[in-house]
């Protein structure tokens, strides 16, 4: 995968800019990838509801369900569908808003120097395999290019906010995703 420099986009997805994004503290300070999972509706694949939340076009009347979520400011940098497409919301030198309230390593803020890839998924199923394979090679292209990055730098949003956060769940298999990184 090819991630050009400049723009902090990655040439393999389609870009979908997002207002919910800002400058990071310290661009030189990229050290870490956070993975979440998402559906919406919950449990529901497919559509274009997520690009709608992150885009801030989700309409409350759509779903019972979004009524609750629909003026959440939130974003990825990087959603990885269900069928392996890559869909990038925020340039990789940017902030994302996907970590909130959140510490790793005793540092708080996770947004300020993490990148946040969304799976396409929930807590309660298992991951398709090209979506695994699609998260390694991009893992690994972000390392190339962030020198702070390592395959050791990888994390769930559970373990940055737990007690609050539950995702990419536990039908998340860590092992297979280390595998495809090499």
């Amino acid at each position: 995968m090819d991630i050009h420099c400049q723009l902090g986009l990655l040439s393999e997805a389609e870009y979908h800019c997002s207002p919910n994004q800002d400058e990071r503290v310290d661009k030189n300070d990229i050290s870490g990838v956070v993975i979440h999972n998402i559906s919406l509706p919950p449990g529901e694949f497919g559509g274009g509801w997520i690009d709608d939340l992150f885009l801030n076009q989700l309409e409350p009347t759509a779903h019972p369900y979004f009524d609750a979520i629909a003026d959440v400011k939130v974003s990825a940098h990087i959603l990885v569908r269900r069928d392996g497409q890559l869909i990038q919301y925020v340039p990789f030198h940017q902030r994302a808003w996907h970590a909130g309230v959140s510490c790793w390593d005793g540092r708080e803020c996770c947004n300020d120097f993490t990148i946040g890839i969304e799976m396409e998924g929930c807590d309660d199923q298992t991951f398709e395999p090209v979506q695994y394979q699609q998260l390694a090679e991009l893992i690994n292209s972000l390392i190339k290019v962030y020198p702070k990055l390592s395959k050791n730098r990888v994390t769930g949003h559970q373990d940055i906010a737990p007690g609050r956060k539950t995702d990419p769940g536990p039908y998340f298999d860590w092992d297979y995703l280390k595998n495809l990184m090499g």
